[in-house]
């Protein structure tokens, strides 16, 4: 009896192991999707806010504003 409870608590150690291998990965790759997305979103508009002063500049130049 005291052994097949000692294999089942070992069974679980070994599943709850897998289990967290598998948390893990996912964890690690909702972060990478996280910091790709922000930096689709975000690099774009900061370039947009140093590229739209320049971009002004030359409308308004050429036009004589």
């Amino acid at each position: 009896m005291e052994n097949e409870i000692i294999n089942k608590l070992a069974e679980h150690d070994k599943k709850l192991d897998d289990i967290y291998k598998s948390i893990e990965k996912m964890r690690k790759y909702f972060l990478w999707t996280l910091i790709v997305t922000i930096a689709m979103i975000v690099l774009p508009l900061i370039a947009l806010v140093l590229i739209m002063p320049w971009f002004i500049r030359i409308i308004t130049s050429a036009y004589n504003i």
